[in-house]
């Protein structure tokens, strides 16, 4: 009566399932349902908010614009600051030498010997000034421009300006020298006298504006 009591007390006490599960006896793992993993990255990127989200305007664009060149540094001598500031100043006093050299000049053209002594000998001492301005002008506009041969910014406007300049010297050079002396007695040469000097202030004034007007 002892043992089979026994029996059933552990058959009671065990669990309801005592077959033992072998490796050979688990469930196949590819029967089960998979479920689909995200990644991090896209979980992360979807829970910021899209505030945070550089405007266009901010945000970095391809630079499309060409490279800009740099100029290039010309070095010129020391006195080539000093030599264009007396070139400067010196073409200032022109303007009030023509004025007055038009005056005296009008009086010795309708009066010849006649003309008063303030025009005979202001328009000698104005064309002897004039004469000193355009040499020392010369020299030193002569003297940049060599000095500034290398470089090419303003080249072109610089050339024009020493050309017109040049043709000034040249009609007051002939009139001073050659027509001067022949209009003292002739009145066909007082007119050349006067349109060649006219003709030459123009051209003088026409050089110098352009330097004024025309920046690089």
């Amino acid at each position: 009566m002892i043992a089979p009591v026994v029996a059933l007390l552990i058959a009671l006490a065990g669990p309801a399932d005592t077959t033992r599960l072998l490796p050979d006896s688990l469930p196949v793992l590819d029967t089960l349902p998979v479920l689909p993993i995200q990644p991090v990255e896209d979980s992360l990127s979807e829970r910021i908010p899209s505030r945070l989200v550089l405007p266009i305007s901010l945000q970095l664009q391809p630079d499309t614009t060409a490279p800009r060149k740099r100029r290039k540094s010309i070095q010129v001598s020391d006195w080539y600051e000093r030599r264009l500031r007396i070139h400067r100043y010196l073409a200032y006093t022109t303007i009030p030498l023509y004025a007055f050299q038009a005056i005296a000049g009008n009086q010795l053209f309708q009066e010849s010997s006649g003309a008063p002594e303030w025009a005979k000998t202001g328009h000698r001492v104005g064309a002897t000034a004039l004469a000193a301005v355009f040499t020392v002008n010369t020299v030193t506009g002569l003297w940049n421009l060599w000095d500034s041969r290398s470089a090419p910014q303003g080249r072109t406007r610089r050339t024009i300006h020493t050309i017109l300049m040049l043709a000034s010297d040249a009609g007051f050079t002939y009139t001073g020298i050659k027509l001067s002396n022949e209009a003292e007695n002739s009145l066909e040469k007082r007119k050349q006298h006067r349109n060649l000097a006219y003709a030459s202030m123009g051209v003088a004034i026409a050089g110098s504006g352009m330097m004024l007007i025309w920046r690089d």
